[in-house]
């Protein structure tokens, strides 16, 4: 396990593979404890309160029901799903979204319009205007997009935070502390760059080209640094407060 910073509070990063990293997403104040089950660490069953006050799981290009193919996925739910009923702030990312609602009730399957690649608008629903998270951005903000299964319904009691038209299940919150967004906050142009290489002809066939797509994204890259921004501040502070109040 990767230890990134000192002292408390700390968040336990599950990174999935080498071209899904937390990118430009920083947690102010946060010490992030990173872990590869792709090499062999393991996961916990619960979080340890006196270590760990948060969680983030990032994207990866396995789906969320390749056990298969990434036999640490049923750890990863078994984990969502406890830090949801704990209280324990959690942040999903693509892939994690996708197993946060396939552990908390709701179900994944492959996207039915195809990929969803490149910088997308996202509207915020109602609830979201004083949504812990998400409750900073505004009505409508942009997050790159790289994705091809979908959040097709959410468990009972989740709250839809943010939609779009090709795919409405972008953003979420299970309980008070736990979210997911289909989007990535995080990534980068250079990094999406890799992810389009492999949807090329698909591309192509919508009229477009990786990169065409990579130059939008250059081009929106200070909306898009500080759409990340308030995604790591908002989180960064409620991990803060669960560190400073402890077990509830």
């Amino acid at each position: 396990m990767a230890e990134v910073g000192g002292g408390s509070p700390r968040v336990l990063v599950v990174q999935h593979e080498d071209q899904a990293p937390l990118g430009r997403l920083a947690f102010p104040g946060v010490a992030l404890d990173v872990v590869r089950p792709d090499r062999g660490e393991t996961l916990p069953d619960r979080l340890d309160p006196q270590r760990h006050h948060g969680l983030v799981v990032l994207g990866g290009e396995m789906s969320a029901w390749d056990d298969d193919v990434a036999p640490w996925l049923p750890a990863t739910r078994a984990l969502l799903a406890v830090s949801a009923v704990d209280g324990v702030p959690v942040l999903g990312i693509c892939l994690g979204a996708q197993l946060l609602a396939a552990a908390t009730g709701g179900r994944v399957e492959r996207g039915a319009d195809g990929p969803e690649l490149g910088v997308c608008t996202l509207r915020a629903t109602a609830a979201a205007a004083d949504d812990a998270l998400l409750s900073g951005l505004g009505s409508t903000w942009l997050g790159p997009q790289g994705h091809s299964d979908a959040i097709v319904s959410l468990g009972d009691g989740t709250v839809l935070l943010a939609t779009n038209e090709a795919y409405p299940h972008q953003a979420f919150r299970v309980g008070q502390r736990a979210w997911g967004v289909q989007y990535h906050p995080e990534v980068t142009a250079d990094v999406l760059a890799g992810w389009l290489e492999g949807h090329r002809e698909d591309l192509l066939g919508r009229g477009t080209s990786p990169e065409a797509v990579v130059a939008r994204m250059h081009a929106a890259d200070d909306l898009l640094a500080a759409v990340a921004g308030v995604h790591g501040d908002a989180f960064a502070s409620v991990v803060g407060e669960r560190a400073a109040v402890g077990t509830r």
